[in-house]
């Protein structure tokens, strides 16, 4: 990706806001552009490495991207715009974030959902469904694999047993995740909720079923319905993300949301399932960025512990002797919750 502080003549700039399949919805001040994208977003090009002076700075190959899509709602873009209104994306700048997942299949490929958000908000319903703690582990390695900020929201708090609920609440918060329990019945939680949406950009996470619709009209009359109607579905009533649309919010700010997703494989992650791709090759062992990528590095409460092993780095934290993570659940420091969630990660 280039930096695009500087714009080619004929070329404008916008940020993606909406993607159908094929079609991006790009805003440039206060009007909307429907684009599609160049080819040449879809490969990259290879150049020779030599002395800048004695080659021509001729193409030698092309090797396609190893992502589902190289335009993201949330990105900013230069676009050219053609005679009936419509435009074609030819650069995406450089993101200041990206949530990103493993794509379904069997080839490892990128799929980013969201750039340059501020906040992952995983949210579940206290009763109906039943929340599943395993699947907010994983939506919070995800975040904190990407660099950003989470917010746990339980939703249905009129539902709950409150005593059992605040107890496994308790573990979240002690390891420094904020929880915002809320019921749009009593409106507990709702202003607390509006507060922490104002001013960023906020991915929200989760299931079908759990009172998001009814919790972002109460943030805001209509948002939740907005939300619900552009959230696409497949023909046999399965959600998709490939219909994603970002929502701005009256107080500043704007929320995405990525529909019912069923899965969420973890991306460019050390230890999250096989450590080799289907090629035996091994995968990165930082993600972009350098940030660590030892799957329990994204365990707050067990990222002191990873290089302090007996085998360092290349311990699995599951049978090695002298584990300082093992240790540490035993010595009550990690749950033996968080550590089954870490366990199941690993496959």
């Amino acid at each position: 990706m280039k930096d695009i502080s500087s714009v080619r003549a004929g070329e404008r700039r916008g940020a993606v806001h909406k993607k159908t399949l094929g079609h991006y919805f790009v805003w440039e001040g206060d009007r909307e552009v429907v684009c599609t994208i160049s080819s040449l977003l879809r490969r990259q090009l290879i150049y020779p490495i030599a002395d800048p002076g004695s080659l021509r700075p001729v193409v030698v190959g092309v090797k396609d991207i190893r992502e589902v899509d190289p335009v993201a709602v949330g990105d900013n873009v230069s676009f050219v715009e053609a005679d009936d209104g419509t435009g074609v994306i030819t650069e995406v700048a450089p993101r200041r974030t990206k949530l990103s997942r493993r794509a379904a299949g069997a080839k490892p490929i990128e799929q980013v959902l969201v750039a340059n958000a501020d906040q992952v908000i995983p949210m579940f319903s206290a009763a109906k469904p039943k929340p599943k703690w395993a699947m907010l582990d994983r939506y919070l390695v995800s975040a904190e694999a990407a660099g950003l900020d989470a917010v746990v929201s339980i939703t249905k708090l009129d539902l709950a047993d409150r005593d059992a609920l605040e107890e496994e609440m308790e573990l979240y918060r002690d390891i420094g995740y904020r929880v915002v329990l809320s019921s749009t019945v009593s409106g507990e939680g709702v202003a607390e909720m509006a507060d922490l949406l104002r001013g960023k950009s906020s991915v929200f996470v989760g299931k079908s079923g759990v009172g998001k619709t009814s919790l972002l009209n109460a943030v805001q009359p209509g948002l939740g319905l907005r939300v619900q109607e552009t959230g696409g579905k497949t023909g046999k009533g399965k959600h998709t993300t490939t219909n994603l649309a970002m929502f701005a919010l009256d107080g500043g700010g704007s929320i995405v949301d990525t529909p019912g997703m069923r899965e969420f494989g973890l991306w460019n992650v050390k230890g999250a399932g096989a450590d080799t791709d289907r090629t035996g090759a091994k995968r990165a062992s930082t993600t972009e960025g350098g940030r660590p990528s030892d799957l329990a590095a994204f365990f707050p409460e067990m990222a002191a512990y990873v290089g302090t092993c007996q085998f360092r780095a290349d311990c699995s934290h599951t049978h090695e002797p002298g584990c300082a993570i093992k240790a540490a659940v035993e010595s009550g420091a990690v749950t033996q919750q968080r550590y089954t969630s870490f366990q199941k990660m690993r496959g």
